[in-house]
């Protein structure tokens, strides 16, 4: 490919509605330009690097049995009824109605449709394990797009969904789905880590990310320094940083902290640790009752560490906040408590408030907590003799560094990630939903056991961007490189032992398959290095009058910008290795 026949624009200003290095890049680099929010057309050089990214994902979908298929993005609601999603679904969910007033989604995914396809093609156990996939366009109609491709609206998307007999079956079409993906991510050239992680509104009981390591990432994950253990921040297990409770040593007394409802004021006006403190926190949770019958939320008073953070989705799987819960309201709180937010703790508190403290909160001995008092703490606080055993001890917090790993191996550390995989095993929540029966060994009707396995294929764009780029720009994986080489000839209009140099270079190294871009614009050589730095292409080929009197080339590597030189004959040798080295 000839630069002046290809399509490219690069910008030398950074866009001033670009946040994160992705899309800065991305605008800058001519890959994508924005249409409207959150949506973006995928110019030439951004197209090349999606293709690369699906070619990969096709591959190795394909070699580990998987059937590819696709499925439509107008979808009827009909079926988003049938499981209940159409309501629980919020307004990321775009509806719309056609012509004849017919209700219709744009897809966000398509378990719906392909659980449908299941329910008419799949009929016998002996056409199972069968798993079904699609690259295909997604949208999502996000509240705040922000950050380029990473969170659009409209976006691309492999899914798969897996069917099978059977609970053991299932398990296993997960496991080879995980050590697909494994393969995946490893040809892609990404540094990443494979995460359990809470299955979210898709549902299911087995789930595991796939997040790229990036500094910029929007996710924390937990991993342990002496084993596998790794974990989403929402699921990771927080164990006791006590071991026992220590004897009641202090008196209890009500303290004067005028003004001060936060633990770190009360902390340091009595000079003791945060970790000496315990935070309350108020959930309200709307009766179940039958219509006529008003009655108020039922509260709970959740008890964390002051230097600890609540986590909601733990809190979201206890009985009886299951079905969805709330902040209480400052009216609410008022009402049980008797006092204002910020002076509540569990010393004393009405039979019908739950408290349920964290695991290590129910280990603490002479703690602070709250007087249910304005302007008052009480210090010196014991379980057992100041107030009853809480109604229940759970891992209500999330972990913090340094805590010890959930497998009883090392310490856990924390690093940020971006998601751009999720394998979930989803049983028969779709299924059942929709009636997707086969006949088992004994001819007898069965639910159909799904599994569901996403990957975000512009999203691992702007992933692998954000964990590879420096000061000058892009610096791609070889496996997703838009071009793997780039020859840049230096005033090629005035000499002609140069522009046969270059063209001969160009025959050599397309010849040999590689994807080469001859750069024939007759730039200033600045500007001409700048854009290929820009893009991030791997290799550069510099040929100029002086080096070719030398018998040389100048090569470049983009990674490191590590410079080098070779015979014109041993081109091709040493651009393959730079490419794999």
């Amino acid at each position: 490919m000839r630069a002046t026949a290809y399509h490219f624009q690069t910008l030398k200003e950074d866009p001033s509605d670009a946040e994160v290095a992705s899309h800065r890049l991305m605008l800058r680099a001519g890959l994508i330009r924005r249409l409207g929010a959150g949506i973006y057309n995928q110019m030439p050089l951004g197209l090349r690097v999606i293709r690369k990214v699906e070619a990969i994902i096709r591959e190795e979908m394909n070699a580990a049995g998987a059937i590819e298929l696709s499925m439509p993005v107008v979808q009827p609601a009909e079926l988003w009824q049938e499981t209940g999603r159409w309501e629980k679904m919020g307004a990321e969910l775009l509806r719309f109605q056609d012509r004849h007033g017919r209700d219709f989604v744009v897809q966000p995914t398509s378990e719906e449709v392909i659980t449908d396809i299941a329910r008419q093609e799949l009929k016998s156990w002996k056409q199972l394990p069968k798993n079904f996939y699609q690259i295909q366009t997604k949208f999502r109609d996000e509240r705040r797009p922000r950050f380029g491709v990473m969170r659009g609206r409209e976006f691309i998307m492999k899914d798969a969904y897996s069917f099978d007999k059977d609970v053991v079956s299932a398990e296993r079409s997960y496991d080879r789905m995980f050590a697909c993906y494994c393969k995946i991510f490893d040809r892609l050239g990404l540094g990443y880590r494979a995460v359990a992680a809470d299955t979210g509104a898709i549902g299911g009981s087995r789930s595991h990310e796939f997040q790229v390591i990036a500094e910029t990432g929007e996710d924390a994950l937990v991993y342990s320094t002496d084993s596998d253990f790794a974990a989403n921040l929402e699921l990771a297990e927080a164990l006791s940083l006590l071991p026992s409770r220590a004897e009641p040593s202090q008196a209890m007394q009500q303290v004067a902290t005028p003004g001060l409802a936060r633990c770190e004021q009360v902390a340091n006006l009595l000079g003791l640790g945060l970790d000496q403190t315990v935070k309350s926190i108020v959930l309200a949770v709307e009766p179940e009752e039958p219509e006529g019958i008003a009655k108020g939320a039922r509260l709970f008073l959740l008890l964390i560490r002051g230097d600890h953070e609540l986590n909601e989705v733990k809190v979201g799987k206890l009985d009886g906040l299951t079905n969805g819960f709330r902040f209480a309201s400052v009216e609410e709180i008022v009402q049980g408590f008797g006092c204002e937010p910020g002076y509540l703790g569990p010393v004393g508190l009405a039979s019908e408030i739950e408290v349920i403290a964290d695991r290590t909160v129910a280990q603490m001995a002479n703690f602070v907590v709250g007087a249910n008092t304005k302007d008052f703490h009480l210090s010196g606080v014991n379980w057992g003799r100041d107030l009853a055993e809480p109604s229940r001890v759970a891992d209500i917090r999330n972990v913090v560094e340094g805590d010890p790993s959930p497998d009883g191996k090392g310490e856990l550390r924390i690093e940020r990630g971006i998601e751009v995989g999720h394998v979930f095993y989803l049983g028969t929540k779709y299924s059942e939903a929709m009636k997707a029966t086969l006949l088992d060994e004994t001819g007898k009707p069965r639910l159909m056991e799904m599994g569901c396995y996403g990957i975000g294929v512009t999203r691992i764009v702007g992933a692998a961007i954000e964990q590879n780029h420096d000061e000058r720009g892009i610096i791609w994986p070889v496996a997703l490189a838009p071009f793997a080489v780039v020859i840049c000839p230096l005033g090629a209009s005035k000499s002609q032992p140069v522009r046969e140099a270059a063209e001969k270079a160009y025959a050599t190294l397309a010849q040999a398959g590689l994807e080469v871009l001859l750069d024939d614009r007759d730039e200033r050589p600045g500007a001409m290095f700048a854009d290929w730095e820009l893009i991030g292409i791997p290799v550069r080929v510099t040929i100029g009058e002086r080096s070719l009197k030398e018998g040389r080339l100048e090569l470049l590597k983009r990674r490191g910008m590590q410079a080098s030189d070779c015979a014109e004959e041993d081109l091709l040798e040493a651009v393959r290795r730079l490419l794999s080295s």
